[in-house]
């Protein structure tokens, strides 16, 4: 059996592939667009950015983002289940079921 590396930190989408997920996420605020006229303005700001940025850059970037992204998962499901004086396994099934 091949034994693989896993780096989640470790980019592996294409450009497209971030800007096809901008697009995702503009196509669901579009749907309310006076309530998201904030957010419409910041994604397409970040996609504008994605377009200009070399391929070397967006992996050191994204990396970074993916990085802290499980880090503040983490980090705010800990506070939701202090706050919420949640238990630990229903704040990691919630986790777990977000989609």
């Amino acid at each position: 059996m091949k034994k693989t590396n896993f780096e989640p930190d470790k980019l592996a989408l294409t450009k497209q592939d971030i800007l096809d997920f901008c697009d995702r996420v503009l196509e669901k605020w579009s749907k309310n667009p006076t309530q998201n006229t904030n957010n419409i303005l910041a994604m397409n700001a970040v996609k504008t950015s994605v377009i200009w940025t070399d391929d070397e850059s967006l992996k050191a970037i994204w990396g970074e983002i993916l990085s802290w992204t499980f880090d503040l998962l983490y980090e705010n499901a800990l506070a939701q289940g202090k706050d919420d004086q949640a238990e630990w396994s229903n704040v990691m099934k919630k986790i777990k079921n977000k989609k």
